[in-house]
């Protein structure tokens, strides 16, 4: 019996999960880690990459990406980014197989609840552009991007990482919080709310060293009046109930 090429592929994609449910988490994910390195540079001779981006799915396979990713970001806020991936499974009604082809590791499906995060700040800086006063639009964004920062340990050496590497995943993600915060200086500084003597990447700088806080023990219990502190320090002419009314 000969056999077309595609089908010999989606046999070898299919066998492998036939008893991967009976096994640990971790050899499930290793069983798949290995079997997409070594079945993914022949699926894409065939034009079929083995993982589709969001945007690629049919709009029920984007619903169901989405349902893992809300349950997974509820799992990651309790657990940590140590998360079991049988756990997201189980609570998102999924199989494990089904989570692992949207998110082969652990680390990619960190990556995607960074960059969805991101995206949602980008959004926010937009709407603050077109609705709120200048230094309002700014302080507010500046609690929205720390409130991120320190709530996920580890996120900002992430960031930091993929902001000078156009291959990550995360840095368009990056890039374009990156252009939001200058945008939104720069708009406080035409208006005299902000002082003139920092650009977006000072801004950026700023809030980045804010955000590591919660990784270092000796500071985490300091943050939020360091905070305070550099919000006072960005407007030109800060009033307290301003920044603790932006901050706070």
């Amino acid at each position: 019996m000969s056999l077309e090429p595609m089908t010999l592929i989606s046999l070898m994609f299919v066998l492998p999960f036939a008893s991967i449910s009976t096994l640990s988490n971790s050899a499930s994910v290793a069983i798949f880690q290995t079997f997409t390195i070594s079945i993914g540079p022949l699926i894409q001779i065939y034009g079929s990459p083995i993982l589709l981006s969001r945007q690629d799915m049919r709009a029920d396979a984007r619903k169901n990406y989405d349902h893992i990713l809300a349950v997974a970001r509820d799992v990651v806020a309790e657990h940590g980014v140590n998360a079991s991936m049988r756990d997201i499974a189980r609570r998102a009604g999924v199989g494990l197989a089904t989570l692992l082809r949207h998110f082969p590791t652990r680390e990619a499906l960190f990556e995607a609840l960074v960059c969805t995060k991101l995206d949602a700040l980008t959004q926010k800086a937009d709407e603050l552009e077109m609705s709120a006063r200048p230094d309002e639009a700014l302080l507010s964004w500046f609690r929205e991007w720390i409130a991120f920062a320190q709530g996920q340990k580890g996120v900002v050496a992430m960031m930091a990482a993929a902001h000078t590497n156009p291959d990550s995943a995360l840095y368009a993600s990056c890039a374009a919080v990156h252009s939001a915060s200058a945008r939104l200086l720069a708009r406080a500084q035409g208006e005299g709310r902000a002082r003139a003597d920092m650009n977006g990447d000072d801004l950026f700088g700023l809030m980045s060293a804010l955000g590591w806080l919660v990784d270092l023990p000796s500071f985490a219990p300091r943050a939020d009046h360091l905070t305070h502190i550099v919000a006072s320090a960005i407007l030109a002419n800060p009033s307290s109930n301003d920044v603790e009314k932006a901050v706070y």
